[in-house]
């Protein structure tokens, strides 16, 4: 896997804002705008959204609808190109990766840094392959084994994010107690994952938390689980993509990204954390759990 590699998400997201704002700009709506490039409107919504990439021609004829400015649609002819990049991901075959799911892998390659919250499940960041083998195939009933080694295989290489050598994410992780107590695929495999975490926390960019039972009433109560992706600040102090939240639902996946879904799922990131016990106690906890899986 090429290190940095963010393949076509951040700047198909990028685009797309630019657009959204020209449409808005020209007081076009999104109708209006359909019409006027023969498109349908789904596919300006797919556009805006960041789920499609796009060829230069079409982005010179959208910003000729919208009165852009010459400069900038040359800038955004250019953008264009890079939306077509195919991430590292898609060597392991389109099948293999969830519908929307492509999208966020783009971007946890190009976040600087992670807030993630989990309370049934250790983060696919964090598996050891037979925990991963053991969801995966729980969750893909019927599916023969050379698939399931394929999805095994792509979250296994994700991980290679965390401990690249340049500019690893700065990752931060709160996880509920009833997850190391949980012996996912046996108890031979949950010892190997718990060893996993003690091990990954030992990693200068990571910082692990436990939050256990005797906590009481939390944030995460009420937010479920979740994760907040930040990005790099470019040279004029701002960042490079907008701060984007994943929450990670059984039939589909939720992006947010407006100023206020991100502060509220900020503030319960922090109640979280401080709620949680420090990285020392949590290790012992972890610690302390694979002992008594070991009796």
């Amino acid at each position: 896997m090429t290190e940095g590699t963010t393949g076509s998400t951040v700047p198909r997201r990028q685009l797309g804002r630019y657009l959204r704002d020209l449409r808005g700009q020209a007081r076009l709506t999104v109708r209006a705008a359909a019409e006027a490039l023969e498109w349908s409107e789904a596919k300006i919504w797919r556009i805006e959204t960041g789920q499609t990439s796009m060829r230069s021609l079409d982005v010179e004829q959208m910003c000729r609808i919208y009165d852009a400015p010459a400069d900038l649609t040359e800038g955004l002819m250019a953008l264009a190109k890079e939306t077509k990049a195919k991430g590292w991901w898609l060597s392991y075959g389109g099948d293999v990766i969830p519908e929307g799911f492509d999208v966020y892998i783009g971007l946890e390659e190009a976040a600087s840094r992670l807030l993630w919250y989990e309370a049934e499940l250790v983060p696919g960041l964090l598996q050891t392959a037979d925990y991963a083998r053991t969801l995966i195939r729980a969750d893909n009933p019927g599916v023969d084994d050379d698939e399931i080694e394929r999805r095994v295989q792509l979250r296994i290489a994700r991980q290679s994010l965390i401990t690249r050598v340049t500019a690893a994410p700065e990752l931060r992780v709160v996880l509920n107690e009833s997850i190391l107590r949980r012996p996912v695929g046996g108890t031979a495999v949950i010892r190997a994952q718990l060893a996993r975490l003690v091990e990954v926390s030992d990693l200068p960019n990571v910082a692990l938390k436990v939050l256990p039972f005797d906590i009481g009433m939390h944030a995460g109560i009420m937010s479920g689980p979740f994760v907040v992706l930040e990005f790099p600040v470019s040279g004029n102090g701002r960042a490079s993509e907008p701060p984007t939240v994943y929450v990670d639902g059984f039939t589909g996946s939720l992006f947010l990204d407006k100023a206020g879904e991100i502060a509220r799922y900020r503030t319960a990131f922090a109640d979280i954390w401080t709620a949680a016990v420090d990285e020392a106690a949590s290790r012992d906890l972890i610690l302390k759990t694979v002992e008594e899986f070991n009796q």
